[in-house]
């Protein structure tokens, strides 16, 4: 930060006009702008320069990019208080859009305003336990047994019913929540499968996704071991899933903490592959169980050849790395039997169920298996997908 501040100040000509703000956050006036256009320039150039620099701490060397929010008077505001906000506004908006810079715009402020809100509600949630797992089952494909289950979040929100991830996650992120509540889905996942083990249940491994928040956190490996530690069955029980992008952001930050966490008996799975830039070359190095194939490739293996050819590549692929292969997404029995005819092990996906809440998965799929049996509760039949000791379909409905 030393050094990015002496590098802002050189780039702006004079200290007095710069401020660090936090532990990664500048602010700049600039006292006279002709125009906007001008404006863009300047920090165009200054983003460049700071991209441009090789940081050195110790014997590492560092790239940094920066976002920008951008605030005009006396549009955006005629007092400093006023001006400063809304660049905060316009920086939130550039971070949650990924755009390098942004100016404030009446639009930006509603946004702004709407996530303000929506921000204070989940810091409600959190403390007061609005959140939820449901768990949607996957199955081997050749036998049609049951074999792991997927834990996604929901927010049950006591104003609006039931929250879908996309809506509620980002601001998680940008908020710094997930650390808590990614906790929180760690620990209750592990509750569930010791509860059914108890129970005498053929609890079966669940599946956790990792944000890219988590996964860079130096104190992720022991909040897994934190967390598989209640119990010596705990890691048997858990999967953690993580996007390719989020693996390959920093790979060797990646491999040495999946090393870590595997040492201690969890799987890991990589999340919708194929809509990275894996390099093949680290792929095997990376200490995985399990490939997942992203759910637009099992959509376009029914549309056109190269989209079969595409599938049966990353299956053959991961199968060469001894990983499991798992097909994310499947809907139709054309995909399911493509899936099959290609050696895909194991699929997950609407036609097989919906996500559903704990007890919801328990009844329908857990107490259908014989006690011990942790591989039976939903079988293949020639001409369509059925549950245990039921004749008709499950039927598919949106997650």
């Amino acid at each position: 930060m030393q050094q990015v501040a002496r590098l802002l100040t050189r780039a702006v000509g004079d200290a007095n006009l710069l401020a660090r703000l936090g532990a990664d956050h500048f602010a700049v006036v600039i006292p006279e702008v002709q125009q906007e256009g001008d404006v863009a320039l300047l920090v165009e150039r200054w983003m460049k320069a700071l991209l441009d620099h090789p940081f050195g701490v110790n014997t590492s060397t560092f790239r940094i990019s920066a976002r920008v929010g951008i605030s005009l008077f006396p549009d955006a505001g005629s007092t400093a208080e006023a001006l400063f906000k809304n660049a905060e506004a316009a920086l939130k908006q550039a971070k949650a859009s990924r755009n390098g810079y942004l100016f404030y715009t009446p639009k930006i402020a509603e946004m702004t305003a709407g996530k303000f809100v929506l921000e204070n509600q989940l810091r409600e949630a959190v403390d007061k336990q609005e959140f939820i797992l449901y768990y949607q089952p996957k199955v081997n494909l050749a036998s049609g047994k049951l074999t792991s289950a997927e834990a996604l979040i929901r927010w049950n929100d006591p104003r609006s019913g039931l929250v879908p991830p996309d809506r509620f996650i980002p601001i998680l992120e940008e908020t710094g929540l997930i650390y808590e509540v990614g906790r929180w889905a760690l620990g209750k996942a592990i509750e569930d499968y010791l509860r059914w083990q108890s129970a005498g249940l053929p609890a079966v491994r669940i599946a956790v996704n990792v944000s890219p928040l988590q996964l860079r956190n130096r104190d992720f490996i022991a909040e897994i071991e934190q967390a598989i530690g209640i119990d010596a069955r705990a890691a048997a029980g858990l999967e953690l899933e993580l996007t390719e992008g989020l693996i390959m952001e920093d790979v060797e930050h990646s491999i040495a903490t999946l090393r870590a966490i595997r040492a201690m008996g969890v799987s890991i799975a990589i999340d919708d592959f194929g809509t990275g830039f894996s390099s093949l070359s680290y792929l095997s190095k990376l200490p995985l169980d399990t490939l997942k194939i992203a759910r637009s490739f099992v959509i376009d293996m029914t549309a056109t050849p190269e989209g079969l050819a595409q599938v049966s590549t990353i299956i053959n692929l991961a199968h060469s790395l001894k990983l499991k292969v798992v097909a994310e997404g499947v809907e139709t029995k054309e995909q399911s039997r493509l899936l099959g005819m290609l050696g895909c092990d194991e699929m997950q996906g609407f036609l097989l169920g919906e996500a559903v809440p704990d007890e919801i998965f328990e009844t329908r799929y857990l107490e259908l298996l014989p006690p011990g049996d942790a591989s039976r509760g939903v079988c293949a039949g020639p001409r369509r997908w059925r549950r245990a000791g039921r004749s008709r379909a499950v039927r598919a409905s949106e997650k």
